[in-house]
């Protein structure tokens, strides 16, 4: 006997299991991850290229008493919390980005499309600062006098907002308003469940209703 699916329920997907995340899935959060990454790290270069090491540089003035394009070494966490963590920050980076994978292989794109976009975003910021965090860029230390010529393990930072007497963000880059915006849609996620999967819901109910009727094979 072959099972015929009920009116208005989605065909069978061949590609995944029950708990394995599709290709057009892993497609679009590959894709989202590179984008986010390169964005990052072009930035960044063409930033320490122009404006030069912090210090050496009064940087460029975007928007007057407002916004302007400043470098800056953060040792730090996200927007310089945790000063001198680096290593500790090296390895809860791999360990979300292992938590990340092993969620995406669980997802499907049509049911959890936020969320995908959330998580990818999130990778992007944490394989963007922790290009910077592992040395890649080849950067030496020019001040102070006790750290001159030392090879710099610090995420480079460039955008600086600040109101004056309102506000002073810490200077920050694409890496740190990816993971926020990615952050942003997960806690949407949380008061927002059924947002994340009402297609799935949908079909439950028609299922409920419609049970699948049985054909004889030919």
């Amino acid at each position: 006997m072959t099972k015929v699916p009920a009116p208005g329920s989605p065909p069978p997907d061949s590609s995944a299991g029950p708990f394995r995340a599709t290709p057009i899935t892993w497609a679009i959060f590959t894709t989202v991850v590179v984008l986010t990454t390169a964005a990052d790290l072009i930035t960044k270069e063409c930033a320490f290229k122009n404006l030069g090491m912090p210090g050496t540089s009064p940087g460029w003035t975007v928007i007057n008493n407002m916004l302007w394009w400043r470098t800056s070494l953060n040792e730090g966490a996200l927007f310089g919390l945790g000063q001198g963590m680096g290593w500790f920050f090296i390895t809860v980076s791999v360990a979300a980005l292992i938590g990340i994978l092993f969620t995406v292989s669980c997802l499907r794109l049509w049911h959890d499309a936020i969320l995908v976009l959330s998580l990818s975003c999130i990778t992007g910021g944490i394989l963007g600062n922790l290009y910077d965090r592992l040395g890649i860029p080849s950067l030496q230390w020019h001040a102070p006098l006790s750290r001159e010529g030392d090879p710099v393990y610090a995420v480079r930072d460039w955008i600086h907002f600040r109101l004056d007497g309102v506000i002073d963000w810490p200077i920050f880059n694409l890496a740190d308003s990816f993971l926020v915006f990615g952050a942003g849609l997960l806690l949407f996620l949380s008061f927002f469940p059924s947002t994340v999967a009402p297609e799935k819901t949908s079909t439950q109910n028609t299922s409920t209703r419609s049970p699948a009727k049985e054909t004889p094979d030919a």
